[in-house]
């Protein structure tokens, strides 16, 4: 069967080398999803790519898909750099949570507008996030997309009431099992999830990604609402996020 060319927009959410001058990008493009694709010689110096291929950047792409399970790219224009979200240790390290969220609950070559907008719209905001003193993890733009995204995806936790039985009072865990929030009765081997908690993911889910910078949180709120993220992670996909780890 012969190839075809064909253009998107796509964003670059992880690259990789190959060979001597090649790279392997991961690529969440609008028209069908996740693509992996090699940009043959991008890494030498005079490259027609030059630096639009870059890790959190927004082109459109001309791909070509043959006959493999990588794809070409043919051509790229950026459509935006992202140099400011990259070039700050504490917005690139938000940034890489954010791709790397996107590249495993997204992983399948199957178009998503409404992810692709979620994403495209996280690095807008990335690009004007205010240093902070906390850990990346526990940025609230950070943690605001990957709760959106778990709700894209289907994995929302529940959090009104008792996900075993209903109660709406007492509620004291976490249980990715159940689905969301339980109650004291209900809280064996759950993680531990306080009012605190609880108000802070309920506000990210109902803030716009816009204003989430921004939202009201606190220390203890954060780090739970990241524990739940992970054991969601954990419990729905079988993953960890390894930039959770260094950011």
């Amino acid at each position: 069967m012969a190839g075809r060319t064909y253009r998107t927009e796509a964003v670059v959410l992880r690259s990789l080398r190959l060979g001597e001058a090649d790279r392997v990008l991961h690529l969440y493009t609008l028209e069908r999803g996740r693509v992996g694709a090699v940009a043959k010689g991008i890494r030498r110096t005079k490259s027609r790519f030059g630096g639009r291929l870059e890790p959190l950047s927004h082109v459109e792409a001309m791909l070509h898909q043959g006959g493999g399970e990588l794809q070409t790219v043919t051509g790229a224009q950026l459509i935006r750099a992202h140099h400011a979200a990259r070039e700050d240790g504490y917005r690139l390290a938000v940034g890489l949570v954010g791709a790397e969220a996107m590249l495993r609950l997204f992983g399948e070559p199957e178009a998503n507008p409404r992810a692709f907008d979620a994403v495209t719209k996280f690095l807008d905001l990335l690009d004007e996030l205010p240093p902070r003193t906390t850990r990346p993890a526990l940025d609230p733009l950070a943690l605001s997309f990957q709760l959106k995204l778990l709700w894209l995806s289907g994995y929302l936790p529940h959090l009104t009431s008792c996900a075993n039985c209903g109660r709406t009072d007492e509620l004291v865990g976490y249980s990715p099992q159940a689905g969301g929030a339980v109650c004291r009765v209900c809280a064996e081997g759950a993680i531990v999830l306080s009012p605190a908690g609880r108000d802070g993911i309920e506000t990210l889910l109902s803030t716009p990604l816009a204003d989430a910078a921004a939202a009201s949180l606190d220390d203890r709120g954060a780090r739970e609402a990241l524990a739940v993220v992970t054991a969601s992670y954990e419990f729905h996909g079988g993953f960890r996020l390894r930039t959770l780890k260094s950011a």
